[in-house]
This record gives C-alpha cells, sequence and structure tokens, in this order.
C-alpha cells in the first residue's frame, strides 16, 4: 500500500488541479484579438484531430495556444533543470512534444494550415500573432485563387 498523502501532495495536488485545458487566458486573449479584427473561428474544435484551440475553419487554419512548459519550449536545456519527479516530468513534456508533432501531420495531410503560438508570444504581443494569422489567410486565399477562372481564359 502506498504511503499517506503528506501537505505537499495535497498542495501540488490542489494547484495541479486548477491548471485549465480550454479557456485560458492566452486563449482567450488571442481570441479576442481575432474577433476584434473581423477573423471568425470555431473555439476546441473537436471534429478535428488535436481539437485545436481555435479553427478558422473557411480557410482551413488550426490554432494552438501552447505554454511552455507543457509543450516543451526550448525543452533541451530546461529539461537539466527538472529537479522534482524528473522521470515524471520528462517523459511527460515528451508525450506532449511527440504529440504536437503528430497532430500538426496529420492536420496537414488533410489540407490545413497548423500555427502554433507560444504563450509568451501572445501575452507579449498579441496583435503580432493576430498579423500573422492574417498572411497566412491571404496566403491560402492567393494558393486556393484561380486565375485563369477569374479571367475565363482558355488555354
Amino acid at each position: 500500500m502506498g504511503k499517506p498523502p503528506t501537505t505537499d501532495d495535497i498542495n501540488r495536488s490542489r494547484t495541479m488541479s486548477k491548471i485549465k485545458s480550454k479557456d485560458t487566458s492566452i486563449e482567450v486573449s488571442l481570441r479576442k484579438a481575432l474577433w476584434h479584427s473581423g477573423i471568425r473561428y470555431r473555439k476546441n474544435y473537436a471534429e478535428l484531430p488535436g481539437s485545436p484551440d481555435i479553427a478558422i475553419t473557411k480557410h482551413r487554419i488550426a490554432l494552438f495556444c501552447d505554454g511552455e512548459f507543457w509543450h516543451g519550449k526550448d525543452w533541451d536545456p530546461k529539461k537539466t533543470k527538472i529537479q522534482s519527479n524528473r522521470e515524471y516530468w520528462i517523459a511527460k513534456i515528451e508525450r506532449n512534444i511527440a504529440r504536437d508533432r503528430e497532430t500538426d501531420k496529420r492536420l496537414n495531410g488533410m489540407g490545413w494550415t497548423v500555427l502554433r503560438f507560444w504563450g509568451k508570444e501572445i501575452t507579449g504581443n498579441v496583435f503580432d500573432c493576430v498579423e500573422e494569422v492574417r498572411d497566412v489567410i491571404l496566403q491560402v486565399q492567393i494558393e486556393g485563387y484561380d486565375l485563369l477562372e477569374y479571367f475565363d481564359v482558355d488555354f
């Protein structure tokens, strides 16, 4: 039988239970900025692999708002600094990284463009993130635009 929970275990459990997976502050911030700039979307779109935080279905763009720790930003130098429960956390974050890559591959294979923003990118300057989304929308529109059809030219 396992040891009884300590005060540290109880506090850690309480802290971890408060971490949200949907409607995080970075997601809400990016969504509001997109909405105010006229970009419409679906949130937590479960019909796609990985349930993108934001899906711009009209242009087949999937957005993910990734926390630096949970998704392994600068992972190699950071993983050496983990001190408590190393095996657990290293395995967990590396599974997250692998899952993110697999999700990106699956979405790309379905014809979707995937954008991932780090939390600090969003909190640092959400308007740069919106501008990047606008650039991708324009690129998708240009790639899908058939000039020959527009000018009614036959070759």
